[in-house]
């Protein structure tokens, strides 16, 4: 779900924008928030994650067109590095005023579902790993069918493809690429939560891992390419789930299933290394 905000925003922008997985910590941030004061007021746990999601998503959303506009719009015809620091610095602002605001030490996000284990084929799933399946096939269907089948998913591809003919058809290019902040930015919102849940525990730090995890994906997928974001996502998973397992057997015992964030980055350096493109190849506009 993160690397789909990261592709959508390199396929307009031809932009890495690297404060996203900011964006996925403050969401879990308002989520953490507000979690005590609606649990002192007796509303059921599941009802709990819905509000705090729903809450954390316009926060997130009005917090990346703000970097859009602040930060990245009177860079965007800048050379190439001058907004890739923006965006560092950015991410770098973001970590620290949520450091001011919620404090450096790690806080408790407590589990507002059932604990209760469920065997579906013979694994065995905690049912916020469901529910996290569920959400992320669905919002990911979700992001596919805006994109295919609505007339802003018309406007962002024809934005992609070239802004400056996109706006003699009548596209407004500053609305699009502002919509697409706030599309990713959503959908960052959404992981935020989960991730909070899934690991019962928020920090001021907590969205750079899965940032760079999310890049990694995007670009073992094909940056620029919405498929490829979600193939390389789960085929970025799959691969850190099977080095965990084995990585003690493959150093006999030097390395613990802990290490496993070194899968992310040796695909990163092999992809960048042997096939920049990515799986499905890089799905950017020619703008010559």
């Amino acid at each position: 779900m993160v690397a789909l905000g990261y592709t959508m925003v390199y396929g307009i922008l031809q932009l890495i924008n690297f404060a996203h997985g900011e964006v996925l910590m403050i969401g879990a941030m308002v989520a953490v928030w507000l979690v005590p004061t609606l649990l002192a007021a007796g509303v059921p746990g599941p009802l709990v994650l819905l509000i705090v999601t729903v809450a954390a998503i316009p926060v997130c959303m009005l917090l990346s067109m703000f970097i859009e506009r602040v930060a990245y719009r009177p860079l965007r015809n800048a050379p190439r590095l001058a907004p890739l620091i923006t965006a560092i610095g950015m991410s770098i602002v973001l970590q620290t005023v949520a450091m001011i605001i919620w404090k450096p030490n790690p806080i408790v996000f407590p589990d507002l579902l059932p604990t209760d284990p469920v065997p579906i084929f013979g694994a065995i799933l905690a049912p916020k790993q469901i529910l996290i399946l569920v959400v992320a096939a669905t919002m990911m269907t979700g992001l596919v069918l805006l994109v295919n089948r609505t007339k802003l998913g018309r406007a962002m591809r024809a934005t992609a493809e070239n802004p400056r003919i996109a706006g003699l058809m009548g596209v407004n290019a500053n609305q699009v690429i502002a919509a697409t902040f706030a599309i990713g930015a959503a959908l960052a919102a959404v992981a935020g939560v989960l991730v909070a849940l899934n690991y019962n525990i928020v920090h001021f730090s907590m969205g750079f891992i899965p940032g760079l995890k999310a890049f990694t994906a995007a670009v073992l997928g094909g940056i620029g390419n919405i498929a490829g974001a979600v193939v390389g996502g789960l085929l970025l998973g799959i691969i850190e789930s099977l080095g965990a397992g084995y990585i003690g057997d493959l150093t006999g015992g030097f390395l613990g299933s802990h290490y496993q964030d070194i899968f992310a980055f040796a695909v990163l350096i092999l992809v960048l290394l042997f096939r920049p493109s990515g799986i499905m190849g890089e799905r950017v506009a020619d703008r010559a």
